[in-house]
């Protein structure tokens, strides 16, 4: 007979927001384990926004200082045309957020950030190479099957598995996303060639022409020395069996070709650039079943446009965590339901402005979303 583990909780996905989960239950005084399908995590050419809302729960596990260390930190969130550069917003940041939204608000390497995370978890509960391959419901657990053979009975299941959750699946059925009509370029740009157009780069900016597509550029370390670009391109479709291609600056140009020499400026820095595409799914009438529960993009998935999908998994990890905290494992059903009631309505708000791309555009009160405070806020 296969020998079966029992364990408290299982976290499966160990991203952004599974390995916030894994922190937390752990300071909060459970027996989490996380299992993630990869063999590692190689540092990805992709950055990242870390607002306030985000930074204060990195605040309680001990991780605020350092992340801020490392990332860079923009004075303000800029939309400008992409053909005149005339600024269409412009949202403070930098000291006014640490006043404002009480933390700071940063950039920084997704990369960068993960291995920070990474390295603050028990690596005696954090599994690689653990792919999920079924999932059965029992009285006194669930029984989680691993390709590599390996058999757990957890309690609790968190589902922290991103969009294509495994999850996700067992409580809704098989369904794939949806392409959402849209791709987004990222690449790390050649400093030297950056500083050799003359122009004076802003840390955190937003382009917007042609109604839609658009650039966000910003710095991804603390000394500048990084520099990164995302884009946001409407297309009919997404042809690739892969999760993202090679792109080119010859493509680049097609698409960006006479707007504005700052805009010209990335792209002629542009050494090698992937392009990825961007699925979607609709707001969720389930978070929860049972002993299964999920976060993040298994729960809510959206466009990057607001800079705020990686937020919302580790909100809603803060949020969980109170809860289970509140009732005990024991009553896990009072907690799922108490973490849904609270985090549904800001989810999906948050999920809806994003896929419509409209965040910071023209000048607007951010306040709702980086003074959040997800380590406080009411439970409902």
């Amino acid at each position: 007979m296969d020998k079966i583990e029992r364990i408290e909780i299982a976290v499966i996905g160990a991203g952004l927001g599974g390995a916030a989960a894994a922190a937390l239950l752990d300071d909060a005084g459970f027996v989490a384990h996380t299992f993630e399908q990869a063999p590692g995590f190689d540092r990805l050419g992709a950055g990242i926004h870390i607002g306030p809302n985000v930074m204060k729960v990195f605040r309680q596990i001990g991780l605020e200082d350092e992340l801020a260390r490392i990332g860079s930190h923009p004075s303000h969130w800029f939309s400008r045309d992409g053909t005149t550069g005339e600024y269409l917003s412009e949202i403070p940041l930098g000291d006014y957020a640490l006043k404002e939204y009480g933390a700071p608000y940063i950039t920084i390497h997704r990369g960068d950030m993960h291995a920070t995370q990474i390295a603050r978890l028990d690596k005696s509960r954090l599994h690689f190479g653990f792919r999920l391959s079924d999932i059965v419901e029992q009285d006194d657990g669930v029984l989680l099957t691993f390709e590599n053979g390996r058999k757990v009975l957890a309690g609790l299941v968190i589902g922290a598995d991103g969009i294509n959750s495994v999850i996700r699946e067992k409580l809704l059925g098989a369904e794939r996303p949806r392409f959402s009509g849209w791709i987004g370029h990222r690449a790390l740009v050649d400093m030297n060639k950056l500083r050799s157009t003359g122009l004076d780069y802003e840390r955190c900016v937003k382009w917007w022409w042609e109604q839609s597509r658009h650039i966000m550029a910003y710095a991804t370390k603390s000394d500048g020395s990084e520099y990164y670009y995302v884009t946001g391109v409407p297309v009919d479709s997404w042809e690739h069996s892969e999760s993202f291609v090679d792109s080119s600056r010859e493509e680049m140009d097609a698409i960006f070709g006479g707007s504005h020499p700052m805009v010209q400026g990335l792209i002629d820095a542009t050494e090698s650039v992937t392009k990825w595409p961007f699925w979607n799914r609709d707001p969720m009438g389930l978070w929860s079943r049972g002993r299964l529960v999920m976060l993040g993009d298994a729960c809510h998935p959206m466009r990057p446009h607001m800079a705020q999908g990686a937020g919302m998994a580790i909100e809603d990890a803060a949020v969980l965590t109170r809860c289970l905290t509140m009732t005990g494992v024991q009553d896990y059903a009072t907690a799922f339901q108490l973490y849904e009631n609270t985090r549904r309505a800001r989810a999906t708000k948050v999920q809806t402005i994003s896929n419509a791309n409209t965040w910071l555009k023209d000048p607007e009160d951010p306040a709702w979303v980086y003074a959040y405070d997800p380590m406080n806020v009411e439970l409902n």
